[in-house]
């Protein structure tokens, strides 16, 4: 699996670039963010590389930084969301203004790139909340930890129990039986999160 390419730089438009390596043209899919920062035409750069391999074709995605090639690997862990999608997600936003949208529930801000739905912001919230915490900048965390000192909201059991029902609603599950699933999925007790909650009320329903 390729993971890294460095070489020449053919050409580049907003969402791909052609790499020559050792006289090979590699064609890289990249996003919006990765173009700003690319040299011009003719410069030697280096590209992290994600190999996405389907039955008819063999697919490259390039991110000039690790962490970017990270979180894009952590978006496409979410149900429903492809290589394709996660390059439009980066390419709405920067990594810090996604990584702030996930911790913060901020599906307005998701919704607004061009093919997410509330579904899908809410699949990406609900997933990867407690998994992009890592990535963030210190600038970003410095920014959270303001907001929290301000007065902005912490996860109690109560919102988190409203924000895995709002969920398991949009899914198509009925209300009593999301209701029982839920209950029973924090009674389970130990540590709690938003994630956790959503995949043992998952396991209970699919039992029914």
């Amino acid at each position: 699996m390729i993971a890294h390419l460095s070489g020449t730089l053919l050409s580049k438009q907003p969402n791909s670039v052609i790499l020559d390596v050792a006289g090979v043209g590699y064609e890289v899919n990249i996003p919006v963010s990765t173009f700003y920062d690319l040299e011009d035409p003719g410069s030697n750069v280096q590209l992290r590389i994600y190999t996405h391999v389907r039955e008819d074709a063999l697919q490259l995605y390039g991110f000039k930084t690790a962490r970017e090639r990270e979180l894009f690997l952590r978006l496409i862990s979410v149900s429903g969301i492809g290589p394709r999608l996660g390059i439009t997600l980066l390419s709405g936003m920067s990594a810090d203004e996604m990584i702030a949208s996930i911790r913060t529930n901020n599906l307005a801000r998701l919704t607004l790139i061009p093919g997410v739905g509330r579904k899908t912001a809410e699949r990406l919230v609900m997933e990867l909340r407690d998994k992009v915490a890592s990535l963030s900048s210190a600038e970003l965390e410095e920014e959270l930890g303001a907001k929290t000192e301000t007065g902005a909201p912490v996860l109690t059991e109560d919102s988190m129990r409203g924000d895995v029902l709002s969920a398991l609603l949009n899914l198509g599950y009925q209300r009593n039986a999301a209701e029982k699933a839920v209950s029973a999925a924090i009674d389970e007790g130990g540590d709690i999160s938003v994630e956790l909650i959503l995949r043992r009320s998952l396991r209970k329903l699919a039992k029914v």
